[in-house]
């Protein structure tokens, strides 16, 4: 699901299971608006128990944006970009571990691990669900005042069914 992978994404040459929409997101299927924030709010609920250590999860919810190169009023993809934030500094790191883990299972494959290029080279991990068209990528603030990690869930490009309404917000 993510373009910029090391590796092949789904849909490219080597992989020819999933429709690629426009712009690089997968097909998704179609959905309400209601039904696709909801699935998408599950993965995140999923990824806060794949950390397996007690955290604070910011408050801010999902929101619908525009495909790439698609009709705006017949297609939709969902975000939730949220942090996670452990209550010892030390259970960043067994979070980041579990991850790392877990997001190899259950439909789930790790695309990209690496360190960025920031001042504090934090720890990135792009993992992708081609079953629930999704993509999560993780970065690992380790050494911020309050050490959390930065998710951000984004689904595949979905379709609104036919007489419903796509609300971006």
């Amino acid at each position: 699901m993510t373009e910029n992978d090391s590796t092949d994404s789904p849909g490219s040459a080597s992989d020819n299971s999933q429709e690629v929409a426009v712009g690089g997101l997968p097909d998704a299927g179609t959905a309400t608006v209601d039904e696709a924030v909801s699935a998408v709010k599950e993965v995140s609920s999923e990824i806060y128990r794949f950390t397996g250590v007690p955290g604070k999860a910011s408050e801010p919810g999902p929101g619908v944006s525009e495909c790439a190169g698609k009709d705006p009023d017949m297609y939709f993809s969902v975000y939730h970009p949220w942090n996670f934030a452990p209550p010892k500094a030390s259970d960043l790191d067994v979070a980041m571990e579990n991850l790392k883990k877990k997001l190899n299972t259950g439909g789930w494959v790790t695309k990209r691990l690496y360190r960025d290029n920031s001042p504090n080279k934090s720890l990135n991990l792009i993992a992708d669900n081609d079953t629930k068209k999704v993509s999560v990528w993780i970065t690992q603030y380790a050494k911020r005042e309050t050490p959390s990690l930065g998710i951000n869930v984004q689904s595949g490009c979905y379709r609104v069914p036919p007489g419903k309404t796509i609300d971006h917000f």
